[in-house]
């Protein structure tokens, strides 16, 4: 192993232990000293990723896991959440036990999940990973998500920067809103 910061390939190992899937080791470098923690992720059988033009690569969780950074950058995600996700998305291809999996299966998995993270991150993945032609095809995806918007509101699902007196007001005035549209949809039956 290479010490991240002196460059030295030699190191010791300390400590070793079985977390699920991969392997943690810590380990000590010979030349400075530093202490750093390495995993070491079991792989039993290579799986190719058939991309849309035909080609076929060995399926690269850094490379999922580097795009799910880009679309979730600046948003109030935590990191465990992007992780837990990509973890997902290997279980699942690994579990299906095929040798070759098409690309938009991956990626309508990751869209799935995160649309139910943050539908910001899942806008700016989907653009990306749906490569929109024109402007009328990325405003029915975003029209999409305000219809699903409008018909449940979770003010827990992301992070806010109202405190909580705040928030109970405004969950209790959306409250009080539908209350007052049922009353006047049933008034107006009445009349």
């Amino acid at each position: 192993m290479i010490c991240s910061y002196c460059n030295n390939n030699q190191s010791k190992v300390l400590d070793s232990r079985d977390s699920g899937n991969s392997i943690r080791r810590r380990r000590e470098c010979i030349y400075c000293g530093v202490r750093f923690t390495t995993y070491e992720i079991i792989q039993s059988k290579v799986i190719s990723v058939i991309k849309r033009d035909g080609r076929r690569e060995d399926f690269d969780l850094d490379k999922l896991r580097k795009s799910l950074w880009n679309a979730c950058k600046k948003r109030p995600i935590p990191i465990g959440s992007i992780d837990k996700l990509v973890s997902l998305a290997q279980s699942l291809i690994l579990e299906s036990g095929k040798s070759e999996i098409p690309s938009r299966l991956i990626g309508e998995l990751v869209m799935t999940k995160l649309k139910e993270i943050d539908r910001v991150a899942y806008i700016r993945f989907a653009s990306v990973y749906r490569d929109f032609k024109d402007v009328e095809s990325f405003k029915l995806e975003v029209d999409s998500l305000l219809i699903n918007e409008d018909s449940k509101v979770d003010y827990n699902a992301q992070l806010s920067f109202l405190d909580s007196l705040e928030m109970d007001f405004l969950q209790n005035t959306n409250k009080r809103r539908r209350l007052s549209k049922s009353m006047k949809n049933v008034q107006s039956k009445l009349v």
